[in-house]
C-alpha cells in the first residue's frame, strides 16, 4: 500500500465537506467516482464515513490502481468496487464502461495540477455527461485565479510541477470557468 502523508492529512475536511452537501442525500443509496485516487486513502476513509454511497476509485497508473486494491482488501470495504484504470483526458464513453447520467457524485482531488489542460477539460466534459441531474462534481487543489498564484510557496510548487512535466501546473480557475462555459 502506498502512504501520502497529505491524503492522511486532509482527508477529514474534505469528507467534512463531501458529508455536509451529501447530508440531504443520506437516505438513499448514491453512487461516486473518484478521478485519479492516487494511493486509495480518500476512497477508504470516504467510504468509511459515508456508507450510503458506493464508491468507484480509478486511476491512470497501474501501482495505484495495486494500492486502492490493498487498501479496500485491508479494510474490507463492501462500498468501494475495484478500482477501474481511467484516463479523464480521453473520451467519457471510454471511463470505465460509466454510463451517461449514472453518477451522483465525482470527486477529484490534486488531480487537475498534476495533469494537462486537456485532462481538465476531459473531467469537466466527462462530468457533464455521467452526472446525474443535480449531481455534484468537487475537485479540490491549488488554482491560480486571474493569472495569480498565492501565497509565494505555491508559485514555487507551481514551477516545480511545470519543471516536471510542462503540462502540469496550478490552473487557473478563470481558464476552467471560460473554457466551459461554451
Amino acid at each position: 500500500m502506498l502512504l501520502s502523508p497529505q491524503a492522511e492529512k486532509n482527508w477529514e475536511g474534505l469528507c467534512s465537506v463531501l458529508e455536509d452537501v451529501l447530508e440531504d442525500q443520506s437516505h438513499r443509496q448514491l453512487f461516486a467516482v473518484e478521478l485519479g485516487s492516487g494511493t486509495g486513502q480518500h476512497v477508504i476513509r470516504f467510504a468509511q464515513k459515508m456508507p450510503f454511497i458506493t464508491w468507484q476509485p480509478s486511476d491512470i497508473n497501474e501501482e495505484s490502481l495495486n494500492s486502492i486494491k490493498a487498501y479496500i482488501a485491508a479494510t474490507h470495504a463492501k462500498n468501494v468496487q475495484e478500482p477501474a484504470h481511467l484516463d479523464a483526458s480521453e473520451p467519457w464513453e471510454q471511463w470505465a464502461g460509466l454510463h451517461r447520467s449514472s453518477c451522483d457524485v465525482i470527486v477529484a482531488i490534486n488531480l487537475l495540477q498534476y495533469s494537462s489542460f486537456k485532462t481538465a477539460q476531459g473531467v469537466f466534459t466527462g462530468a457533464g455527461q455521467i452526472l446525474r441531474q443535480n449531481g455534484l462534481l468537487m475537485t479540490y487543489g491549488l488554482y491560480a485565479i486571474n493569472g495569480t498564484i498565492t501565497p509565494s510557496c505555491n508559485e514555487d510548487l507551481d514551477a516545480e510541477l511545470r519543471k516536471r512535466n510542462p503540462e502540469w501546473g496550478l490552473p487557473d480557475m478563470d481558464v476552467l470557468i471560460v473554457s466551459h462555459i461554451r
